[in-house]
């Protein structure tokens, strides 16, 4: 208790508007008052410790359990993120855990620039165009595929599918899951989409294609066949453009680079790990973009 008391009266990220003035208080005044407030509580009048509650409620939308993992995290910034996001997304401790120990802020992080990062410790993953759903890498330590085993391309699709509801956390928010080997027909051609997915925030259809090996320019040009069909074939006018991901165990930025046209933000080149990267690694990197 001593410990949350010191980190949150330190908080200076979260402000409230005081409800007479309009003007701004800072975290460290509204949480020294609610806990004199709680402290006295006792004391006074049953409405006056129910409004105490509210304020906590409002304040602190997580369980007790939450903050202690939080309190556990130093950087200011990150916890504000897990804090948001928890909150947001209702997960549970467990959840929480999963997504810190995955590094999810770092792997957000390097998909944005300089303000977005910024943002992300004020107002959580905040989705408002294709890149936003983006994480680098994908983390599918829950599929139980060791890194040096050897799978195939159905064999990683089918540990997918047994593990959907894995799957559509780490993928993020606003996933749903449409079909799996979706085929369409070209001249009696016929090709398969490993995974379709909708996102009800960016409202539009999301394709994954999954490479087991290093990625090559024709799966670039393959996924761009799919987003194309998609677009003139499936989609309402009233949805978005198609986004496509190919998610591959080795990228090559190179490839995607002078591949896609300059203007690209429907298709996009990501890796997966089959294993908890290193926080240390990714916080490095994370610098560096910085």
């Amino acid at each position: 208790m001593r410990q949350f008391y010191i980190t949150y009266s330190k908080a200076k990220s979260l402000i409230a508007q005081s409800g007479k003035t309009k003007s701004p208080i800072s975290q460290t005044q509204i949480t020294r008052s609610l806990i004199q407030q709680s402290i006295v509580a006792k004391s006074t009048p049953f409405t006056t410790a129910q409004s105490t509650i509210t304020q906590f409620s409002e304040l602190f939308k997580l369980s007790w359990t939450h903050y202690i993992l939080l309190l556990r995290i130093e950087n200011e910034g990150e916890r504000n993120f897990y804090e948001i996001e928890a909150a947001n997304n209702n997960w549970s401790v467990r959840e929480l855990q999963r997504q810190y120990n995955s590094s999810l802020y770092e792997r957000i992080a390097l998909s944005k620039d300089k303000k977005k990062v910024r943002e992300l410790s004020s107002k959580g993953q905040i989705i408002s165009q294709p890149i936003d759903i983006l994480k680098e890498p994908y983390v599918l330590e829950f599929l139980g595929l060791k890194e040096e085993s050897i799978y195939t391309e159905t064999e990683l699709e089918t540990a997918l599918i047994n593990k959907l509801e894995n799957f559509l956390l780490e993928l993020g928010k606003g996933f749903l899951f449409h079909s799996r080997q979706q085929r369409i027909s070209l001249n009696r051609e016929n090709f398969y989409i490993d995974l379709v997915f909708y996102n009800r925030i960016l409202k539009c259809f999301v394709l994954i294609d999954l490479k087991i090996g290093e990625l090559k320019h024709q799966d670039i040009g393959q996924m761009q066949m799919y987003v194309n069909f998609y677009d003139r074939e499936i989609k309402e006018k009233d949805e978005n453009k198609t986004v496509g991901i190919v998610l591959c165990k080795q990228t090559n930025k190179a490839v995607v680079e002078y591949t896609l046209p300059e203007d690209n933000n429907q298709i996009f080149a990501r890796e997966y790990k089959l294993y908890l990267p290193s926080k240390k690694q990714l916080q490095n990197l994370l610098l560096e973009n910085i």
